[in-house]
This record gives structure tokens, sequence and C-alpha cells, in this order.
């Protein structure tokens, strides 16, 4: 394919005050080269890796993945890349706010042709992260219809595209070329002010609903934390047990930040959010339970016997 006009792409990131971090798997890295061999992108690309073994993604995400090439896994990693531009950012001086709206993560996973014939498909999945926005473009390849060289070079204009897109330059991007056998699906998640706002650590809570805005926890409440992935009947049994005991209401609670793991994005925030359609779930920055306490003032603490 076509890759996007190098020059102008770094041109308008730089334009946009963009920081980036750019992280690449199985595929795709040609983008990084296009990237950093172009003048100026030193004052846009603040790091840029290949992530190819599996145990270094593991490293990057703070543990095993159940697929190292699926949109979950390119998500983990543009959140991980977004996190490292804005701790980069930081670092300069630049004040935290600031830093997490010119932050872009970006990240490729693929699966391509290779020397022993696969049983999968051929894939390449990009995602983008922004304080604004989680993206992501996968494309499935006619298998067998284009040499590795081929392939990798529609890995990598699917980076410099996804990336042109997510920052408004849509005019210079360009379009993947499909093949009969091609498929290429988006997905996007624009989320509420209160996410974005937890995400820049102008809050530390937000209802999932963002019924209100201005809304925090209540003292008092019972409040039972978790990721959630899923919400499974266990957790549902162990909630009623402890109202019965607690006499209140519960409330849930899935901290956004993690110790040792990339932040949970919007695409899977929005997933985790879809479980509690019917119940109070509250999004909050409080990876620690010393945090949790501090969040939920005067509260009752619903936990497992692992925990």
């Amino acid at each position: 394919m076509s890759l996007p006009d190098s020059r102008q792409l770094v041109d308008g990131l730089a334009q946009r005050d963009v920081r980036l971090v750019l992280y690449a798997t199985g595929g795709g890295s040609a983008a990084i080269s296009r990237l950093v061999s172009t003048p100026g992108a030193s004052g846009v690309v603040l790091d840029a890796a290949v992530p190819y073994a599996r145990a270094a993604i593991d490293d990057l995400l703070g543990g095993p993945q159940e697929s190292y090439s699926s949109r979950r896994t390119a998500r983990r990693l543009a959140m991980a890349a977004w996190q490292r531009a804005c701790r980069l950012d930081e670092q300069v001086g630049t004040e935290r706010v600031t830093a997490a709206k010119r932050a872009v993560g970006v990240a490729v996973t693929a699966g391509l042709a290779t020397t022993r014939p696969k049983r999968g498909d051929h894939r390449a999945i990009v995602a983008v992260q922004t304080l604004g926005a989680t993206r992501v473009v996968e494309v499935v390849l006619d298998k067998g219809a284009r040499s590795r060289a081929d392939e990798e070079e529609v890995a990598a204009g699917l980076v410099l595209s996804a990336l042109a897109e997510a920052c408004g330059l849509s005019a210079i991007r360009a379009e993947t070329p499909c093949l009969p056998g091609d498929t290429i699906e988006h997905e996007a998640c624009e989320p509420p002010d209160v996410w974005r706002q937890l995400f820049t650590g102008e809050r530390r809570t937000a209802l999932a609903s963002a019924a209100d805005a201005a809304e925090t926890p209540a003292p008092g409440s019972l409040v039972f934390p978790g990721s959630f992935d899923p919400l499974h009947e266990g957790h549902l049994l162990m909630a009623r047990v402890a109202e019965e005991i607690a006499e209140r209401p519960t409330v849930y609670e899935i901290s956004v930040a993690n110790v040792d793991k990339p932040m949970l994005d919007y695409i899977e925030m929005r997933g985790r959010a879809a479980q509690f359609v019917d119940r109070p779930l509250w999004f909050t920055r409080a990876a620690t339970f010393l945090e949790k306490l501090d969040v939920f003032p005067e509260s009752t603490f619903v936990m497992g016997a692992d925990t």
C-alpha cells in the first residue's frame, strides 16, 4: 500500500503538540523507522520499541496474555505506551493534565507470513490511545496473497494511518488496499468527560453511568471492589450475603489504575460497565485498599477469601 507521507505526518503531529510512544510486535515495525528517520521526529516521538518475544510483552503488560495477536493485547500495549508518554512528558516538567492531553500511545500486534505455514489468519491490529478516545483497527489479510514484505507494508501503513486519523490528520492517511479476501474492522470508544478526568487525575471517582458528574461516593457504603472480568454468579452471591449481614445495598468498584499493569482503556471500561446496567458501579483510581479507604470513607468492604 502507499504509506502516508511521513514528513506531512510528523509536521502535523508537531503542530498538534503530540508526544508519542509506539510499540510494535509481530509486524508493523517499519512504521517506527519511517517516523524516526523523518526530520522533526525528535520533537514528537518520545520512545518506540519492538517487544518481539512474548516475555517482553509480558514484562510490559504485567503478565501473560490470553492471546498475543488480539485487540485486547493491542489496546493494553497502546495504554502502556500512553502512560509512558505521560510519564516521560511529566519528567521534563510538563503539568500532568497537559501531558495527558498531548500523549498518544500507539501499538500494533500482528501475525504475518513467516518461514512456516500459519494455521490462523494473517492479521494486523493497531490500537491508538489518547485522552479523547480508544481506537482499534484490525485488518485480516487474504492468506497467501501477499509476500511477507507486502504484509509488513500493509501493517506499517495501518499504523501510520491510524495515528493520523486519531490525531485529526485524516487528510494525509492512506487507505488500506483490500484484496477480495481481506476484511477490515474499526472499533472506538469516546468516553464521557468524567472518565477523561479519571485519566488526568482531576477526579478520583466516576460513576460508570456518568449520570451525575458531581456525585461522589457516600460515606458508610457497602463496597465490593474487583476487576469483574467478567462479573459472575459467584460475585452476585457474595454481594447478596454481604447485604444480608451489613443490611445495606452493595455498590461495586473497579479501579482503572493497577499497581503493575496498564490502566483500563475506554473500550475495556465500557465493556465492564455494561455488566452493571442495574447495579451501581464506581470507577476509581484507587489501586490499593489504602487508597480505597480514602475514596470510600467509613465504608465496609466485601472481600473474597483469597483477598
